[in-house]
């Protein structure tokens, strides 16, 4: 049972590609820079995609939901059973993220990875469960190296089935009622941060439930601090399984050659592990929004990341992707489409 697939290189992004892109850039009908970051996402994914004119007609959403143990410990406004009960309600299309996935055109995939209970089959719900939620991470690693195997291995079988389907933009989202604790205890073991300055709302804390979900983290932090040296061991000690099995579709998904837009908070932690195991994936991440979760702008700082919006946005999901996610289309449509001065007949400068 090995996870050597991790550390698998991956390709940079083609030289050859960006430079035509760059050169097709400057010969069309508007001033050199006029579109600003959106010029510079076109560049970027012909890099990425290869090719002089990049395009996005292909996306595919996965949102991957579990449950934790540290639940038992107050952490949440909300109680664990949502986590089932929302699983059924993407498999209805009445989510937010089915809402968005419907009006950009992507598709969406939703994995069981370990909700407290198992669910029934329901239309676009795959099921890789590496636990009945994984355990309370303040009295033992909240998982075994097994189930974090099969936590990884669900995000690189969610890649293998969108590959299949041949998507051109992976974007991974999170469901968990208490996976802000947990990805703040990831983040904070990561960053070797105090995790008052990582914890945040999540699903409406209050000032006094903040300071309860960082004093949480902090005991976890101090149970396991001998076992915190690796980015594989802080996933097994006090990840979840969702956070785990983005970090393994971020990877899978830069070794296919697919470029990433990672989504808020939580994504944003599982894109730091993942970069941490593995560097030669981060070119492959596309970051979408600045979330409202407190810990989500030092993570961004540590991946030298730049978000295409902030909207104040705190949902999950993958939402906040899915709605950058227009933008990145913008570009490429701009990108291919414009005339050049010489097709039209213009002047240039």
């Amino acid at each position: 049972m090995s996870d050597a697939w991790l550390h698998q290189p991956v390709a940079a992004p083609d030289e050859s590609a960006i430079a035509a892109a760059q050169a097709r850039q400057g010969v069309l009908t508007k001033p050199p820079g006029a579109l600003g970051r959106l010029e510079e996402l076109a560049v970027e994914l012909a890099g990425l995609q290869r090719r002089e004119r990049p395009q996005l007609e292909r996306v595919r959403v996965v949102v991957f939901a579990a449950d934790h143990g540290v639940a038992a410990e107050g952490v949440s406004a909300f109680p664990q059973a949502v986590t089932v009960e929302m699983i059924r309600n993407f498999a209805r299309g009445g989510a937010a993220i089915c809402v968005l996935a419907r009006a950009v055109g992507a598709t969406l995939e939703v994995v069981d990875v370990g909700a407290a209970s198992a669910v029934e089959p329901l239309p676009g719900v795959v099921s890789r469960r590496a636990g009945d939620g994984s355990a309370n991470f303040c009295r033992k690693p909240a998982m075994s190296a097994g189930q974090l195997h099969i936590a990884l291995a669900a995000g690189r079988e969610a890649v293998e089935r969108g590959l299949a389907a041949g998507m051109d933009l992976f974007i991974g989202g999170e469901m968990g009622i208490a996976n802000t604790t947990v990805a703040t205890a990831v983040a904070s073991a990561a960053l070797q941060l105090d995790p008052a300055l990582v914890a945040g709302a999540g699903t409406g804390l209050d000032a006094a439930g903040i300071g309860h979900k960082a004093e949480v983290v902090r005991r976890a932090l101090a149970l396991h601090r001998e076992e915190l040296e690796l980015p594989l061991d802080i996933l097994r000690c006090v990840g979840g399984f969702e956070i785990a099995a983005l970090t393994g579709a971020y990877i899978a998904a830069a070794q296919a050659g697919v470029p990433v837009l990672v989504d808020g908070f939580i994504t944003t932690t599982a894109a730091l592990m993942a970069v941490q195991i593995n560097p030669t994936i981060r070119p492959w991440l596309l970051f979408s929004h600045h979330s409202a979760e407190r810990g989500h702008g030092r993570l961004l700082a540590a991946l030298e990341a730049h978000p295409l919006l902030s909207l104040g946005l705190r949902l999950g999901e993958g939402s906040g992707a899915a709605t950058a996610l227009p933008l990145l289309q913008l570009a490429c449509r701009l990108h291919g489409e414009m005339a050049t001065f010489a097709e039209a007949g213009v002047s240039d400068g």
